[in-house]
Order: C-alpha cells, then sequence, then structure tokens
C-alpha cells in the first residue's frame, strides 16, 4: 500500500465517530446526586448504581453535591458534555420548584437537561424530638399556635419538598414555623438528635431511632400508611387536603443523543428491576414508580405548573 493511501485509511479512521470506536460507555460514568453522603437519596443513588455498572460494563460513580435545595448538583450537570458520562439523580426541586422559587438560577430546570427515566416515590416521614410536647399532629399543632414561631423544623434548603410541605401544612392550619435550612438529610437528623430544631421530615429510614426513643414519629406525608407503623396516620387520614411525596429521577445535560438516553433508560430500569434493590427499597417503604423518559418528560412539565400555583398560593413565588 503507498504511502497516500496510508495516511487516507488513518484520516478515515479518526473521522469515525465515536459510536463506531466504541459502544458507549468506554469509561466511567459521574452519578451526580444534589443531596448530603449518607442521606436517603444518596443510599438510593448507590444501590442502584452498583446494578447499573453491571449492565454497562463500566464504573458509576456517585458524587455527593448537596447544596441550595439541589441547586449546586444540578447546575454541574447542566454545565457538562451531553455525553452520557455525566448524569443527575434529579428531585422535583431541581426539575420544577427551583425555577420559581429563585429569581435567577445559573441553567434552566427544564430546558438544561434531558430527561431519563422517573425512578422511584419517596413517601416521607414527620419526628420529632421527644421534648417537644406533642404526642399526635392535633397536640403539636396547637403547640405551634400557642408559640408562633417558637417550632423550628430542618429541611435541605429552601426549594426542598419539606419545605414546601411544611409552609402548606402552616398555611392551611393558620399556624407560623421557623425554617432552618442545612446541606442534607444527615445534618438535620444531627440537629434534632441535639435538640437543636425540634423536628424533622425527610425519607430516611428513621425506625431504628423511633424504637430507641430517640425520635417520635406524628404521621406520614404519603398516600398510605406504613406497614412498620399502621398507627401512624397520613396527612389525608387528618383531614388535610393533600399528599407529599418526593419523586427522582435521572437526568442529563441538553442535547444528549436518543441512543444514550435509550442505553440509561434501559440500565436504570434493570436496576430498579433487581429483587435486591426491591427488598431494600420496601425496606425504607420507597414506593416505585417508574416513568420512561416521554413521560418523565411530561410529568416535570406537568410539575412545574403545579408547583408555580402553589408558590404564589403560599408567598414564595419570586419570578414576579
Amino acid at each position: 500500500m503507498s504511502r497516500l493511501a496510508l495516511a487516507l485509511a488513518a484520516l478515515s479512521c479518526l473521522a469515525l465517530p465515536a459510536s463506531a470506536q466504541g459502544d458507549f460507555p468506554t469509561k466511567p460514568i459521574r452519578f451526580v446526586v444534589p443531596a448530603a453522603a449518607g442521606g436517603p437519596t444518596d443510599l438510593t443513588a448507590r444501590l442502584i448504581a452498583q446494578e447499573m455498572q453491571k449492565a454497562l460494563g463500566q464504573p458509576v460513580v456517585v458524587e455527593p453535591k448537596p447544596g441550595a435545595g439541589g441547586n449546586v448538583g444540578a447546575d454541574a450537570v447542566a454545565k457538562s458534555a451531553p455525553d452520557g458520562y455525566t448524569i443527575l439523580m434529579a428531585t422535583i426541586g431541581t426539575h420544577a420548584i427551583n425555577q420559581t422559587l429563585y429569581k435567577s438560577l445559573p441553567f434552566d430546570p427544564v430546558k438544561d437537561f434531558t430527561p431519563v427515566t422517573q425512578v422511584v416515590q419517596y413517601p416521607l416521614i414527620f419526628v420529632v424530638n421527644p421534648s417537644v410536647p406533642a404526642k399526635n399532629v392535633k397536640e403539636f399543632i396547637d403547640y405551634a399556635k400557642a408559640n408562633p414561631g417558637k417550632v423550628t423544623y430542618g429541611t435541605s434548603g429552601p426549594a426542598s419538598t419539606t419545605h414546601l410541605g411544611m409552609e402548606q401544612i402552616a398555611a392551611h392550619d393558620g399556624v407560623k414555623f421557623t425554617h432552618v435550612p442545612f446541606k442534607g438529610g444527615p445534618d438535620i437528623q444531627a440537629a434534632v438528635l441535639g435538640d437543636h430544631v425540634m423536628l424533622q421530615v425527610d425519607a430516611t429510614n428513621f425506625k431504628p431511632l423511633v424504637d430507641a426513643g430517640k425520635f417520635r414519629v406524628l404521621n406520614v406525608w404519603g398516600g398510605q400508611r406504613f406497614k412498620i407503623w399502621p398507627d401512624v396516620p397520613t396527612l389525608k387520614d387528618l383531614g388535610y387536603p393533600f399528599v407529599w411525596e418526593s419523586p427522582y429521577g435521572l437526568a442529563g445535560p441538553k442535547g444528549m443523543d436518543p441512543a444514550i438516553v435509550a442505553k440509561l433508560h434501559d440500565a436504570f430500569k434493570k436496576a430498579m428491576e433487581e429483587p435486591h434493590v426491591i427488598a431494600t427499597m420496601e425496606r425504607f417503604e420507597m414506593v416505585p414508580n417508574y416513568k420512561n423518559s416521554a413521560d418523565y418528560a411530561a410529568y416535570v412539565k406537568e410539575q412545574v405548573k403545579f408547583e408555580t400555583e402553589l408558590l404564589k398560593r403560599l408567598g414564595l413565588y419570586k419570578k414576579d
């Protein structure tokens, strides 16, 4: 073969698309979690990542990036290359709430992401430090009315699902709570255990602490009672006209190749169907809530409308 032919052959190899040089993925995938390490979101991501990497043949490395109601982690993913090697454990805050709660964001929570799939619905649990003089929600609200502003609650920041849920309860009952933002669930839990704030609403496994008498569970925010606490009422049981749960899904930067989205979707879905993943989720009372890429994208748009109307009613809307 002549030198010219060899040169042309070499150039043609360089011009081949990445998919022809090697199927995605060919290197580790960075899985950004916009929550603190050790919390329910982080633990779920690590569980799923272990199974995803079996399906994809490459490590899936979980990277916690908490802060600003999920904005820190979301911004890191939004600014990444849309090559599938950086993905986000997306919350409804990062997609729908934050764009109406914050006057300005460094990214568009809808336009700057490619929805891949929704995974799970976290039912939320309302617990208080035993020092709080309330054995049930009615007594808790009565205490809050008698002590306006003295009831403190911790969340992972403004725009978090729990922040909005607590403010909706406050509006419904005509009481005032004091919101104390933290970086994530483990920090809030430590603050409640130390009696620095009175209560926490989260999706973590509180049962050992409740059994040990370190927390008192007052109610659950999901649509049904927990098997482990059949006598603990839901918000609906108590007459509240709403249910609060925290959905999580998978998203990447905008402009991702549909073929890569499909591979990530399939790996994620397969991970969620593994028996030990299902068993672990059941132990934490998490509810699988699968949506494919198209349905997840539609759901995000619906939630933007819902959250905008809610924030306006609560007087938290910041876009005007």
